[in-house]
């Protein structure tokens, strides 16, 4: 039977001692007596998932092993469930343990006890450095570096220097981002699908440049990607619903910067839909999707994704947009044997561990479906009555009053946030700084509701057309002109409210 001497270096650095300097010491156990030497080169402590380990593990069960040297006890396992895993198999197979640096007796009380106090150390050493290895990729995140991995389509990489450090940041391919356009413009459009888009550039014969396959997943990735907008106020307002943790301040969306989405430190959610918890942090590189059209192919992919269950029973265009105002579930369609025919009833209503008792009164898809074309009707006609603003000095007056109301938002949630235990000095500042913004708030309301656009004047008459030909309209183009309109609508005693998309 042999020594076995195990050495393990994770990274070459000047600073770390080498393979060959920890078998140097292990051979000093050994007295001169024969050994096999067991050595695994960039392999982490964190796990046993190393090819000199388990050949030394195999050696013991074989019955070679009679003892078990290394220079530290770090250097064989970082892990208090590896190492009682393996001081298990040692005991079964009578092989002793030593630390040539350290003097550990395994065959005494003592000796295994503080073996176990030691590894617990090394486990929380390991586990304080990936922590600080995480902060410091998060903290370089914010400051816009580029991190790594694989180069958007539409971009290529360039030389930068940010905060006097040198670093890479993405560049437009001109042939590329035309792709990305037209991809983006005809997805904008609620009439094409993925998988038209799809067709068409296989038809037409455009080519992905990098060699791959179109796909409607890959298109589906490319919609959703922030990397491309031109993100202004409205992108910030946008990832301020959805939840989403933003770096930057709302007066940097100026719509020149591009963002970076990165998945956060406390999100455990796997949906690519879900935006809570997840980064937001302005890129220094340009964006070359204009924010309406990112946001109106974002907003459809959201769209679809929430109701692609919800959708497949065509009983009604209205079914995946109207909510319980009671409990804020979706209400689905029942069919009954009266002159009626089809109701929304709350999904919850009625489940084990709910409380909700409905919408409080019978909404018949008929009734609903006729007041929310009425609905449409007069919204539309409503924003037929405004302007569009067509000077490019008067739509960067209306882009700084939204990101000014954002700010007073803030502000103004701030403030409140520092009410309970002030004292009778500071509440009066309080209210009456909430009332000075509050008054500032309403008269930018009033302004931005006076000025607000459409995206186009087409689009507009596209689906008031739509609206003056609704009978002869197929099932999917009334949906489409419902997604495009409406964001929810609301239903509990009696009263609808309607959340619109514009």
């Amino acid at each position: 039977m042999y020594d076995a001497l195990y050495a393990r270096q994770s990274i070459e650095k000047k600073d770390s001692i080498s393979v060959e300097s920890q078998l140097e010491y292990c051979r000093y156990e050994t007295h001169g007596e024969a050994c096999i030497e067991y050595t695994d080169r960039g392999f982490s402590g964190k796990d046993t998932n190393r090819p000199g380990f388990e050949k030394m593990m195999n050696d013991i069960r074989a019955g070679k092993i009679k003892r078990v040297i290394v220079y530290k006890l770090d250097r064989i396992s970082r892990s208090i469930l590896d190492f009682a895993n393996m001081m298990e198999i040692f005991q079964k197979y009578h092989v002793e343990f030593v630390s040539s640096t350290e003097k550990f007796d395994t065959s005494t009380p003592i000796g295994r006890a503080m073996l176990n106090i030691c590894i617990v150390f090394a486990q929380l050493e390991r586990e304080t450095i990936q922590k600080r290895v995480t902060d410091a990729y998060y903290a370089r995140c914010k400051r816009g570096f580029y991190m790594g991995g694989r180069i958007p389509y539409g971009y290529r990489l360039t030389n930068t220097v940010i905060d006097n450090i040198r670093t890479s940041m993405y560049e437009e391919v001109q042939e590329e981002s035309e792709q990305l356009k037209l991809i983006y413009s005809m997805y904008e459009d609620t009439d094409n699908s993925l998988g038209d888009i799809v067709r068409y550039l296989n038809e037409h014969q455009i080519k992905n440049l990098r060699g791959a396959n179109w796909n409607t997943a890959r298109i589906s990735e490319m919609l959703r990607n922030p990397v491309y907008v031109q993100a202004d106020i409205d992108v910030y307002q946008f990832f301020q619903s959805q939840g989403a943790n933003i770096y930057n301040p709302a007066s940097d969306f100026t719509g020149y910067n591009a963002c970076y989405l990165y998945k956060g430190t406390v999100s455990t959610s796997r949906k690519q839909s879900d935006l809570s918890d997840k980064e937001i942090v302005l890129a220094p590189h340009k964006g070359f999707i204009p924010s309406k059209t990112w946001l109106a192919c974002r907003i459809r992919c959201l769209n679809n994704r929430q109701s692609t269950k919800t959708c497949k029973p065509k009983n009604s265009w209205l079914v995946g947009k109207v909510k319980c105002g009671k409990c804020g579930y979706a209400l689905t369609i029942r069919k009954a044997k009266t002159k009626w025919g089809r109701y929304f009833v709350c999904s919850q209503s009625g489940s084990r561990g709910s409380n909700c008792t409905g919408a409080g009164c019978t909404v018949y898809a008929d009734v609903l479906e006729e007041y929310m074309l009425g609905a449409i009707k007069d919204r539309l006609s409503e924003f037929q009555k405004l302007s569009c603003l067509s000077e490019t000095g008067e739509e960067q007056k209306h882009m700084t009053k939204k990101i000014r109301l954002t700010q007073i938002e803030e502000e103004i949630e701030e403030l409140l946030s520092k009410v309970s235990g002030a004292s009778g000095v500071l509440m009066k500042y309080i209210d009456e700084k909430v009332s000075e913004l509050d008054a500032e708030r309403k008269a930018l309301q009033e302004e931005i509701v006076t000025a607000n656009v459409t995206d186009t004047e087409d689009r507009l008459k596209q689906i008031t057309n739509h609206v003056k030909t609704w009978e002869t309209l197929s099932f999917e183009d009334r949906q489409a002109v419902v997604d495009t309109l409406i964001k929810v609508i609301r239903i509990a005693d009696g009263n609808i409210e309607i959340t619109w998309n514009i």
